[in-house]
């Protein structure tokens, strides 16, 4: 067995007991196919009651990718583009996806990986307020992601004020949720469940990171989206012909808490890093009070601890220095930080 440990992403682990109880319990069921079973729809009605969005259309995807490729080609003219800060996922981590659907992402600058209404309305102005705005591509609507690609989340009265500039502009609002509990459970978190399905169009809520062995929950709220979307989730990869295998991941996570059980856990575990890594005087890139941490380390250091530790390296900032992403994740286990924990202080 491999004395290495993982911190380098928030789902490498396989699923939570109770997931995988519940898909063996539920193996032989023979169910009608592609999300239209009963699994799937209990499980759409409790993420519609925790969410207080009655109305809202909930769609059930195997993964991110498909989910953020579906999503935005669901809404775009084939001339339109996606608002997006340079560090979100979309720009970054999703191998032009967005871009191979004929789709531009336009990105800015971004403020510890959150977009501003200013920055929305800069860009929508500079397009229309261009003479010749039919050479451009046109922006069509904004993606944001709790938390970020950063580790940072939207507080309520910078989610309500994009959702505000949005709505002046006309510009669908989508948010990434991939890692919505471990944003929901941080400790400046002050947005709800019902405040995120209030502010956005569109939404997911992500299983992948989050004790599912996969999937993603799409809720939309903009009644103008829902039309043909499930043509667009076939098209785009993202239908399950097994769909009961997501309600049911899905509606478990939703028994008892134990979606934001686990989301506090992961972030609970990344304090404490957090903790050991500023007690030590080690700076951090980002204020992230979620399940990454970003840490500036020697690169002697980096070598060394790359002995027992897998994490990635995100960037090189100056010879000799390079910030690092430090993950856990809801199954992150309390030996793995004990371990490093005292490897950061033997420093």
């Amino acid at each position: 067995e491999s004395t290495m440990l993982r911190f380098q992403n928030d789902y490498s682990e396989g699923a939570h007991p109770n997931v995988l109880r519940a898909l063996c319990d539920t193996n032989l069921s023979s169910t009608p196919g592609y999300g239209l079973d009963d699994d799937c729809r209990r499980a759409a009605d409790a993420i519609r009651a925790r969410f207080a969005c009655p109305d809202a259309d909930v769609h059930f995807l195997v993964g991110g990718t498909q989910t953020n490729k579906t999503v935005i080609a669901s809404i775009l003219r084939p001339y339109q583009g996606v608002i997006c800060v340079e560090t979100g996922h979309i720009a970054v981590h999703e191998t032009g996806a967005i871009e191979s659907t004929g789709h531009k992402v336009i990105t800015v600058p971004g403020i510890n990986g959150k977009i501003t209404p200013q920055l929305i309305e800069q860009v929508y102005r500079r397009h229309f307020d261009d003479k010749g705005l039919e050479h451009c591509v046109q922006p069509g609507m904004v993606y944001i992601s709790q938390s970020t690609e950063v580790g940072t989340v939207y507080h309520l009265n910078e989610l309500e004020a994009i959702s505000a500039m949005c709505r002046k502009l006309e510009l669908p609002l989508f948010l990434d949720g991939a890692r919505l509990g471990y944003g929901l459970a941080a400790s400046d978190n002050d947005t709800s469940l019902a405040d995120i399905a209030r502010l956005c169009d569109v939404f997911y809520i992500g299983g992948t990171k989050i004790g599912a062995l996969f999937g993603e929950a799409v809720v939309i709220n903009n009644p103008s989206i829902t039309p043909g979307f499930r043509y667009m989730i076939k098209q785009n990869g993202g239908l399950l012909a097994k769909g009961r295998l997501l309600g049911i991941q899905f509606e478990t996570l939703f028994e008892n808490d134990l979606y934001m059980q686990l989301s506090r856990h992961a972030v609970e575990q990344a304090m404490r890093i957090r903790c050991a890594l500023e007690a030590k005087g080690v700076a951090l890139a980002y204020a992230s009070t979620t399940n990454q941490q970003f840490p500036i380390l020697p690169d002697s250091v980096i070598e060394h601890l790359s002995d027992r530790y897998i994490f990635s390296t995100t960037e090189h900032l100056t010879p000799g220095m390079t910030e690092v992403r430090i993950c856990t994740s809801w199954a992150t286990q309390d030996a793995a930080v004990e371990q490093l924990l005292a490897d950061v202080k033997a420093l």
